[in-house]
């Protein structure tokens, strides 16, 4: 696979961190430390919107009806902004830390109280329930899985949960003592998650059987994870690269500009395109061929 790598820079600093492509195709990006969300049109416009300065917007996710919905770690809330900058705050516990966030197949959507050991789930009337995860496991990201329930990762349990809509839950340990994983996605009739402290990606089927895959360099940091057409995109944040694994297993490497770094969230358009978040201030587009 070839790509073509194209960067926008929106910040002036350190700043960008999870990113997805909203229903209309405009890219959103998270801005952690100045406390913002920054929406890229398609004739390459960027629009600021300022959120709170002690927010830190973290992980974003393109919700039911067109918004898009973002964690805000720093002051225990989420956020959904529409495309003309209109936002709507639902406020969480407390010192619940959430992060990972997606849109789940109930019309609601689900966040991760990482610091709570807890999922919530916030109705489109913007009630909030929750779900209890085992204590200190610190759950990370969130998808929905291709067998209707919800995916997480548990962090410093080495270990993935399913939860129904219902509220059930399942945990499922992985392989690898000291795997920490943290992006997951849906792709390929499968869950796909990163194993940042093994330095693997790792297969799981609905029936949870599970097969890992080793990076070249298992010092890379795996860390967020996106489903595209053939595979998952993945971003290396400790070498400054982004990788794909093919349904099947098999692993390309693409090193990202040298004038970027840190790339933290990933995004795959519906035109097949690649966006990647990079903290040090740029977001970058791969178009591959």
């Amino acid at each position: 696979m070839e790509v073509e790598f194209t960067r926008f820079d929106i910040a002036d600093g350190p700043d960008p961190y999870g990113v997805v492509v909203a229903d209309d195709a405009a890219v959103w990006v998270t801005l952690v430390h100045s406390g913002a969300v920054a929406r890229l049109t398609g004739d390459g416009r960027c629009t600021r919107h300022p959120v709170d300065a002690v927010s830190r917007p973290s992980v974003l996710a393109a919700g039911h009806g067109g918004a898009a919905w973002f964690t805000r770690t720093g002051d225990d809330r989420v956020t959904s902004v529409t495309a003309d900058g209109v936002m709507t705050t639902v406020e969480l516990g407390s010192g619940s830390g959430p992060f990972g966030i997606c849109a789940g197949p109930d019309d609601a959507m689900w966040v991760t109280e990482s610091t709570a050991d807890r999922v919530a789930r916030i109705d489109a009337d913007g009630s909030v329930g929750s779900v209890a995860m085992p204590a200190g496991s610190f759950p990370s990201f969130i998808t929905a899985g291709p067998d209707g329930a919800l995916w997480v990762t548990l962090n410093r349990a080495d270990a993935v949960a399913r939860i129904t809509t219902a509220g059930e839950v399942t945990v499922h340990g992985l392989p690898t003592s000291g795997a920490a994983p943290v992006g997951i996605a849906a792709g390929g009739g499968a869950l796909w998650c990163a194993e940042i402290g093994a330095g693997q990606l790792v297969r799981i089927e609905p029936d949870c059987t599970t097969t890992e895959f080793s990076l070249p360099d298992t010092t890379a940091r795996p860390h967020a994870v996106a489903a595209g057409a053939y595979g998952c995109w993945f971003t290396e944040w400790a070498v400054n690269r982004v990788g794909h694994i093919g349904w099947s297993g098999e692993i390309e490497e693409f090193d990202l500009p040298a004038s970027a770094s840190e790339p933290h969230g990933v995004a795959v358009g519906p035109d097949g395109q690649v966006w990647v978040a990079m903290e040090s201030g740029a977001l970058v587009r791969l178009s591959c061929r």
